[in-house]
């Protein structure tokens, strides 16, 4: 007797399931792929956020270990899974990760540890930004929805560690969400992390020649590319001179490269011309020139994961410096997210510069642009966290969110202090290429303002601002209908 035909059968019957997952992560719930690097996960369809600004304690480490001090394919979730986290709410987190390999030294952590990354941007619905310290996850709700848990996520690191790093013979990952374990793990990363920097400040620029390309954030950041050298690790923090180099010995084929400096164009700018070429080959030709220790002109450019961003002040001429976890307004009224949408993206922003904190204790800190003697704000935790690097001649002058609020506070700081800014406002007045019948006589000092006023009835008021231009065009905005 044969079955008998329904109408749920015909729709079950012309309904195709899913095709079954082949490959290396057939296991997985979620895909996993090169095409979805760069994904952003935006709140709407976020179903907890790991790490991030709103959580003070997060970190991701990778150390080295013996091969006997591991046991090999291990994953464990110290805390809740991601399905059991308040839904859109923002976590302590902690990434773990042990490796061992008769090849592996302890130079080459910061360079595996970078990976993690690169790797997890693999992973359908699960964003990854920043490091160390300042990690910045995010899962969406389709992927919880399809099962995607931590463990998944440390299947996918760990095979994709072994296959594309040979040189790692054993792995063991670890996840933590629970607050109190991340709380107790953090102050030994950043003694981790403290000890890395350490190691590389006593090479100069001058003793080598090669620095190192990092392109592992193009996928959210074509046109940027970052350089390494031994005077200015990368704009993460994470990456120094000697990571560029052991991961270009283990990975040739890697995202961190050599590249031989060429011939000096301006070795106080920091400027070399194959430095150049390989930018502009890397970048398909959108920047062409950088210069890497000026914050105007032809500055580096930046991706997303920087730690600090230098933004230029031109009411005082100085420069001001904020980092990630402030909270509040900078001296200009702009808050670092509002800075750093517009110093990311692989774009040359004139007066924005994104740094890293390790690069503030560099000799070669933004030297063309004056370094320490130019910085005029920035906030105070910040300068507690560097203050051995500030030279002491200036660190007593240089302002922060409890000695001013306003420009006019921070103007009136600067003059008391007598910072060695007020010696560029006596050099240098204000200089306008406007005609002279158009411009208001143009008073020395910071406040300078010229008044330009135009046929069409608006007034263009610059403030302190140096002008060459052949042309200014500017056209009224028509209103939408």
């Amino acid at each position: 007797m044969k079955d008998e035909v329904t109408a749920e059968t015909c729709a079950e019957a012309v309904v195709s399931p899913r095709p079954a997952k082949k490959g290396m992560f057939a296991d997985i719930p979620v895909d996993v792929g090169l095409v979805y690097e760069g994904e952003r996960i935006r709140k709407p369809d976020m179903y907890a956020e790991l790490g991030g600004p709103k959580v003070k304690h997060k970190f991701e480490l990778l150390r080295v270990k013996r091969l006997d001090e591991i046991e090999d394919g291990k994953i464990t979730v110290v805390g809740q899974e991601i399905q059991n986290l308040k839904e859109r709410s923002s976590n302590p987190f902690g990434i773990y990760i042990e490796a061992a390999g008769k090849k592996l030294e302890e130079e080459m952590e910061g360079v595996f540890e970078r990976r993690i990354h690169y790797f997890s941007n693999y992973i359908e619905g699960f964003m990854h930004l920043n490091q160390r310290y300042d990690i910045w996850l995010r899962v969406s709700k389709k992927s919880v929805e399809k099962g995607l848990t931590l463990k998944h996520i440390g299947e996918v690191l760990k095979r994709l560690y072994k296959s594309e790093l040979p040189i790692i013979e054993k792995i063991q990952i670890t996840f933590i969400t629970d607050p109190t374990k991340v709380e107790e793990m953090h102050s030994e990363t950043t003694k981790v992390y403290d000890a890395r920097d350490t190691r590389a400040r006593g090479l100069k620029d001058e003793d080598v020649d090669a620095f190192y390309g990092c392109k592992l954030c193009q996928s959210f950041a074509p046109t940027h590319l970052c350089i390494i050298t031994p005077q200015r690790p990368g704009n993460c923090g994470a990456l120094n001179w000697f990571d560029g180099r052991a991961s270009s010995i283990a990975d040739p084929k890697g995202s961190l490269f050599e590249i031989k400096k060429g011939k000096v164009i301006d070795e106080i700018a920091g400027e070399y011309d194959n430095a150049n070429k390989v930018i502009k080959e890397k970048t398909l030709g959108e920047i062409t020139r950088v210069q890497l220790y000026t914050v105007f002109g032809f500055p580096h450019t930046s991706c997303g994961c920087f730690e600090g961003v230098t933004f230029y002040i031109p009411e005082v001429d100085g420069l001001g410096l904020v980092h990630r976890d402030f909270k509040e307004a900078a001296i200009n009224g702009l808050r670092f997210p509002a800075m750093a949408d517009s110093t990311a993206g692989g774009r040359q922003v004139d007066g924005f510069h994104g740094i890293s904190i390790e690069y503030l204790r560099s000799p070669k800190f933004l030297q063309v642009d004056g370094g320490w003697s130019r910085v005029v704000w920035m906030p105070a935790d910040l300068k507690e966290r560097v203050k051995d690097f500030i030279p002491k001649e200036v660190a007593d002058k240089i302002a922060t969110e409890k000695d001013t609020g306003t420009i006019d506070d921070l103007r009136k700081f600067l003059e008391a202090r007598d910072h060695p800014v007020i010696e560029r406002w006596k050099a240098a007045p204000v200089e306008a290429a406007v005609p002279a019948e158009a411009a208001e006589p143009v008073p020395a000092g910071p406040a300078a303002e010229v008044a330009i006023p135009t046929a069409s009835g608006f007034t263009i008021v610059l403030k302190n601002a140096k002008i060459h231009a052949e042309k200014v065009i500017i056209r009224r905005r028509k209103k939408k209908e």
